[in-house]
Formats: structure tokens, sequence, C-alpha cells
């Protein structure tokens, strides 16, 4: 069984307690009995959904919402040191305990999957809890986006097993202990925390670090920067590599594209494996063959793992299908980073039925983001058969004078790339309406509110 309550988190306060990673832990406690209490900026369908497990969602941010009798108060790297909730926990004497602690000490008494990496942290750590719940072990899971309906970004299993998305862009996931890591790939992003790759290196070196004696870390053979890492580790930790690469431990041999899924070949152990993954893209074939090596690490038959893998179907903004009109499909698309970018619109161009085009609604996410990986981003848009670029999504992030999407407009226009600027978000779902025909792909790409666009872009080409 499952460990109760952590000392001292029996009554915890959350300052943002709608956001993806808070949300979950603050579910996983009130799952587990915890007197929930939490502000949030704005109302939510993941608010109402932490209401309906008894929890205490306050809108707004004021000193009054945190109860006297809270216990901690749990906050993110994203909370600024003016919150005046955070300045009256100060008052009160109330501990204060970033989400990574509060995940750590969730996760005691378990076997711990840690999901890591740039890139596929959220599919990856999803495709596990879906298997894991598909064979009936009840794994406890921590994911960074709702699997198909609000709040269903966590749960409190009875099982042993605790499968959680690890976090590096704050280095937040040193906090970890797992049996179990995965390292998915290791690039530069994140550039308000890290300035070169040494400091991404050595800050997943510490992750590798802390895994528990006899554990495994399984990481990818195909990219160079998880190949240094692998190189920088010498064998400190047992390690198994996975991917296309001639050398990898679990080798895949091949992945065919049918429609919006893919068969996956792999060779593990000498014994050739094909399942199905039911999402597109070679990007995602990856990712499922991370999971079935990191279940195999912990004592999963592959036999059993590869077929329940085909039970996912998706997270909400990783290539989710929010509907059709007048013969075009609208899909949402997570990615905000040019690598992610890539992979999302060669899986679509490897669905696309007909030869429809693809056309991209681009809202670049963050001003650093941006100044560091613009040019790449506009390259990656020359995968589209045309974009529209809205203005940059700030999220926790001030303005950079002089950095604006025309640095990705321009470089996607020297690329060749056929890209429509777009300053009022209200105008997208006309521009493109009079864009798409019957048999496009429209993809509504970033990690902002982007993807809000979408059902204004179906009800759009309804009306034509």
């Amino acid at each position: 069984m499952a460990p109760g309550l952590p000392t001292a988190m029996d009554r915890p306060h959350f300052i943002g307690i709608g956001g993806a990673g808070m949300s979950g832990i603050a579910k996983i406690l009130a799952q587990r009995g915890a007197k929930v209490a939490g502000s949030d900026a704005k109302e939510s369908a993941t608010a109402e959904a932490l209401r309906a497990l008894g929890a205490t969602v306050h809108i707004g941010h004021a000193a009054e919402h945190l109860a006297d009798d809270a216990t901690c108060v749990v906050v993110s790297s994203a909370i600024r040191a003016d919150n005046p909730e955070l300045a009256r926990a100060a008052e009160l004497g109330v501990p204060v305990v970033h989400r990574s602690d509060a995940l750590a000490r969730l996760m005691d008494g378990l076997r711990p999957i840690a999901v890591a990496g740039t890139h596929g942290k959220t599919t990856t750590t999803s495709m596990l809890a879906v298997s894991l719940s598909e064979l009936g072990l009840t794994p406890s899971y921590a994911i960074g986006g709702d699997l198909d309906a609000p709040g269903s970004n966590a749960l409190h299993g009875a099982g042993e097993i605790f499968v959680a998305e690890a976090d590096e862009s704050d280095r937040s996931f040193h906090k970890y202990a797992p049996e179990v890591a995965i390292v998915l790939n290791v690039e530069l992003d994140h550039h308000a925390n890290y300035a070169s790759m040494d400091e991404i290196y050595e800050s997943f070196e510490t992750f590798a670090g802390r895994i528990v004696p006899g554990g495994t870390l399984v990481i990818t053979a195909d990219h160079e920067g998880a190949r240094e890492l692998t190189r920088r580790l010498a064998g400190s930790v047992r390690t198994v590599t996975y991917g296309e690469s001639a050398d990898a431990d679990v080798k895949i041999l091949s992945v065919t594209a049918q429609g919006l899924k893919s068969e996956v070949v792999v060779l593990l152990d000498g014994v050739e494996l094909t399942f199905t993954v039911s999402v597109p893209g070679r990007h995602y074939a990856h990712n499922a063959v991370a999971a079935l090596a990191a279940g195999v690490a912990l004592g999963i038959p592959a036999a059993e793992l590869a077929p329940a893998l085909a039970a996912y179907t998706g997270v909400k903004r990783r290539l989710q299908l929010k509907g059709e009109a007048a013969g075009v499909q609208v899909i949402d698309s997570y990615a905000h980073h040019p690598t992610e970018m890539t992979a999302d619109l060669e899986a679509m161009r490897a669905a696309a039925d007909g030869g429809g085009r693809i056309l991209v609604v681009f809202q670049p996410h963050l001003f650093s983001r941006t100044q560091e990986l613009g040019k790449e981003m506009g390259q990656s848009l020359t995968l589209a058969d045309a974009s529209v670029v809205l203005d940059i999504y700030p999220a926790r992030e001030d303005p950079i004078p002089g950095v604006t999407s025309e640095l990705i407009i321009e470089a996607a226009r020297a690329a060749g790339a056929d890209v429509t600027p777009v300053h009022d978000k209200d105008e997208v779902p006309e521009t493109v309406a009079g864009m798409a025909k019957p048999g496009d792909l429209v993809l509504t790409m970033g990690a902002g509110d982007v993807t809000d666009l979408g059902p204004k872009i179906l009800h759009r080409l309804a009306q034509k």
C-alpha cells in the first residue's frame, strides 16, 4: 500500500494551485486525506476539479487566503517573492516548501520512476501511467498535463510504483531519488537558468547521481547530448540505452506510420517485439520505447507492458485533435522548442491523408527562449505549408528589448517559409479560415494560450 501523509503536509496551502505541477501534488495530497487549500490567478476547470476533491481554491492572491492553521505553504519557482500569501506565511512562521520537495516527500517509501529530458517528459510519463494502470498495477503519478479530463494529471494509487515528471528547468529534479530514471534527450533550453551546455550536463549528472543504489538510468542512444551525458557518467550508474543507434541496448528496428498511429518493432534481450503506439510520429514512438525500457528495468515483463502501451491515446495539448469542420482538422500542439516543433510537424506530415496541407498557428513562448532559439524556430516552420506567427507569450518573464516574434518571422522567410504575422489573436480564426481548404490540418502550436484558439478556429470554419 502507498504511504499516508508526509509530516506537516496535512493542511497545505498552494500558491498557484491551478498550475500543471502544483495541481497534481495538491490532488494527491487531497486523495491521501489532507485538508488542501490554495489560490490561483484565475478560475479554471482544474480549480473546479480540485474543489470536487474537497480542496478550498481561492481566485486571486491575498494574504487573508492563507489560513492560520496551515502547516506549510507550497510554491513553485514561478512564485515571486512579493506574493502577499508568501509574506503572510513569513509573518505566521509557516514553513515554505518548494513544489519539488513536496513531490519528493510524496514518493517516500515507493518505487519512483522519474522522467527527465528537454522534450517528451509529459508524454512519456503519461504513457507509463496509462500502461501500468492497464496492467492493474495501480501506480501513483504526477504529470505535467491532463490525460483526458481536467485534473487528470495526477493520482494517488494503491500500488508501489510512483511515476513522476522530473523538471530540469529550475534544477528541481535534483530533489528526487528514483529507482529508475529516464533521460529522453539533453539540449540547451531554459536560458534564464542555464548559461551553457556544461551547466546542463552538470545538472543532469546530479540528477543521475540521485538514482538509488541498484537502480537504473534509461537514456536515449540517438541524441548527441544524451550520449555525451552517458560518457560523462562513465559507468557510475547501471545504464540501459534505447534508440535506433546500432549500439542501443533496446534497439528500435522500425517505426511505421499507420495514419495517426505507429507500429514499432524493437529488439530487446535478443527478442523482437512488435507493438502499436496510438499517437503519430517517430518522436512519440521513441517515448514509448523509453517507457518500455523503464518498466522492464522495474521488473515488468516486456511482453506484457508493450501491448499495454497502446492504451495510451494522448494527453491534452500533445497533438490533441480538437475537432473537424469544413473538412479541416484542428490539432493542438504544445511544442515550443525547435526540436519539438520539428518532431510534431514531421509527425503531422506523415499522418496527413490525401496530401493535405499543414497550416500552423505558432505562438512563441518566453522572451529568453525566443532570443536564443528564434532562428531555429523559424527554420522549423519551413516544414509547414504556411504559418501564422503570433506575438511572444511572456509567461513569467518581463520583455527583453529588441526581442519580438519578428526574429522568428525573419528567419522563417529567409529559409523559404510562407509566414503571416498576426498581432491580435482575435483575428486568427478569420485568417486561418481564409487559408484552409478541405483536407488540410491546422496546428495551434505553443505552450501559451494559443490553445484557446482551436475551438474558435473550428467555429469559424463551420461557418464557411
